[in-house]
């Protein structure tokens, strides 16, 4: 099965750019990169000749594209257990349980959201990323958009750049959080510990907002919402702040059991071993109805437990 196979007529409105260029604009769903490797090995001919990326085409020009679709085993449909939300002909909504990887990746080539969602629909190998438009980490749970049409995928994805796309967390916090407030920094790769990120000057921007839903002794209940949507954004910019996620094995620290509180409060901290962070809500405009949409995700059985076990009177 082919990836890419069509025929594209320069207009004037890309007369006199280079290749790449004009066809980074046309194809909007591959980057400039992957754009220069096709043309490289030989995928895209330009008037039925072979071409370079810096190439200039002009009106009236015929571009060919014939991208093979290279088979790997991340590409194989498989059996996952998730929960559907929603589905119709142009998107999935689903809520992801923990320790599920999204994207196939060094370590975790089989088993991941990918290779569920090419078992439901075949037709999305035929998308960028099986037409995920945004991620989750691994353990944490909640609500997802997955396009299962070209066009769903870039309206979904022009939404999330134009920040139209409102994703709402419900997160545990370690310490007692006041009040809530907003939280605007640059985000970058650490500079030392590759796995993780850090707020950095240079870093990307990044918006995060937050209030107090309840607090507890030694914990803060919050309902965060992303204006951005950075590589662990949250979970670095409550660690930012002093109060990272309970459980969070990357940015948490070493958490100490809090003196004076119940047994089956002291087990369940123990034993939670993964970010409380929970994708609670999400609103986009629909591709196809272009009707506000809106899903929630309920929230899974040892997030709730926790909850319940901290409201427990000491």
């Amino acid at each position: 099965m082919k990836l890419l196979q069509r025929q594209i007529r320069i207009d004037s409105e890309y007369s006199g750019r280079r290749l790449d260029q004009a066809l980074v604009n046309l194809l909007p769903d591959y980057s400039r990169g992957k754009i220069q490797l096709w043309i490289k090995r030989g995928f895209i001919y330009l008037n039925r000749q072979p071409c370079k990326p810096k190439q200039r085409v002009y009106s009236g020009d015929l571009i060919d594209l014939d991208i093979p679709r290279v088979a790997r085993l991340s590409d194989q449909p498989e059996a996952i257990e998730f929960e559907v939300l929603h589905q119709d002909d142009d998107i999935f909504v689903i809520n992801k349980p923990a320790n599920l990887v999204v994207h196939p990746a060094a370590g975790h080539q089989t088993g991941t959201l990918v290779n569920g969602l090419l078992n439901m629909d075949a037709r999305l190998e035929q998308l960028p990323r099986a037409g995920i438009v945004h991620r989750l980490d691994k353990d944490t749970t909640g609500v997802m958009m997955v396009a299962r049409t070209l066009s769903a995928h870039s309206n979904l994805v022009e939404q999330l750049q134009q920040h139209l796309v409102k994703r709402e967390y419900l997160a545990i916090t370690q310490g007692v959080i006041t009040a809530g407030r907003t939280i605007e920094t640059g985000i970058a790769r650490h500079p030392v510990d590759r796995k993780k990120m850090s707020v950095q000057a240079y870093g990307k921007p990044a918006i995060t907002h937050f209030q107090v839903v309840q607090k507890f002794p030694h914990h803060s209940l919050i309902s965060v919402q992303l204006e951005t949507g950075r590589t662990h954004q949250i979970r670095v910019h409550l660690a930012h702040i002093h109060h990272p996620l309970l459980g969070d094995p990357l940015y948490g620290g070493r958490e100490r059991t809090p003196a004076g509180i119940t047994s089956r409060l002291a087990g369940l901290l123990r034993d939670f071993k993964r970010q409380a962070l929970h994708a609670h809500k999400l609103t986009f405009v629909h591709p196809a109805s272009k009707q506000s949409c809106s899903f929630e995700a309920k929230i899974p059985h040892d997030f709730e437990q926790l909850f319940d076990a901290l409201s427990e009177k000491i």
